[in-house]
Parts: C-alpha cells; sequence; structure tokens
C-alpha cells in the first residue's frame, strides 16, 4: 500500500507514491534522483543527509517521506542560483572546508540554518551548529572558517536562498 504525497523540491512541484515507511532520504535519492543528499550512517549520527524542510535544518534519516507532505524541501541541489553558487558554497570552496566532500552538502546545509538564525556566530556557535554532522577529513578548522567566511558575505548583501 502507498501513500501519495505532494511537496515542494528545490522549489518545483513534485508528487510521489511513497510505502508508508520510506523515508524522506530515499524518496529524494532514488525517487527524485537528488543524490547530493547523502546516507552516510543509517543511525542519524553523522548529518550527511541534512536537507530544510520548511526552513528548517533536518537530518532526513529521521523523517518518513509522508510525513513531508505539504512541505518545501531544499537539498543541496537547490542552494545554488543556476550556475551562482551560494554564499556558503563558494565560502567552503574558497576555504577548502572540505576534503573527500562525503559531509559536505550536510554541513553545508546545517551552517545555512545557522546563518538563516544568527547571521553572525562566534567559532563556538557556529561549532555547536555543526557537531552533529562528522567529517572524517578536515579537522574542522576550515570548515569553521568557510562559515566565518559565508557569514560576513551574507552580512555584506548576498541572499541566503534556503
Amino acid at each position: 500500500m502507498s501513500e501519495h504525497i505532494s511537496f515542494v523540491v528545490n522549489g518545483t512541484p513534485r508528487e510521489l507514491d511513497v510505502e508508508p515507511r520510506r523515508l524522506l532520504v530515499q524518496a529524494l535519492r532514488e525517487d527524485l534522483d537528488l543524490t547530493g543528499t547523502h546516507v552516510g550512517c543509517d543511525t542519524s549520527q553523522c548529518g550527511a543527509c541534512t536537507v530544510h524542510v520548511d526552513g528548517m535544518a533536518i537530518k532526513s534519516c529521521t523523517m518518513l517521506a509522508v510525513q513531508a507532505d505539504g512541505s518545501s524541501v531544499t537539498t543541496i541541489e537547490g542552494l545554488a542560483d543556476g550556475e551562482t553558487l551560494h554564499p556558503m558554497q563558494a565560502a567552503f570552496w574558497e576555504k577548502h572546508g572540505l576534503q573527500c566532500g562525503f559531509c559536505t552538502p550536510g554541513m553545508i546545509m546545517a551552517a545555512v540554518d545557522l546563518l538563516n538564525r544568527n547571521a553572525d556566530p562566534t567559532d563556538a556557535e557556529i561549532r555547536h551548529a555543526i557537531e552533529g554532522n562528522y567529517c572524517r577529513c578536515t579537522g574542522y578548522q576550515n570548515i569553521v572558517a568557510a562559515i566565518r567566511l559565508a557569514a560576513e558575505t551574507m552580512r555584506a548583501g548576498a541572499p541566503a536562498t534556503a
């Protein structure tokens, strides 16, 4: 038995028939081919699957797709404006806030959520906001520097798009 859901994903209305037990991350990756949202741990510990639902960062492996019915979902693919990177994406590039890139989409989504709530966070607030997102490569220094740069850029007038 499947459930019919309607939601907006990255600004586009979408409809799917999903099993009631299907996770949002599965619907995004497998049904909508939005593979930028990663599955890292299947236990909600790593944060690689972080997306925005109605403007708030959530781990999409902890939400059923049917729970997103009627919602607006933004994935990493929805942050950029065409070929123009979101300020957070550009800052991660500029400050080398990634190495293997596996954690990067979820880390960026968590960081954008932080800056949408707090435009000028301290390093301690940045570290607290991303503590649910694991990176095994960078040691976090460059990630914090990237988030700091994005905050400066966004305060200077670059629009937040998520």
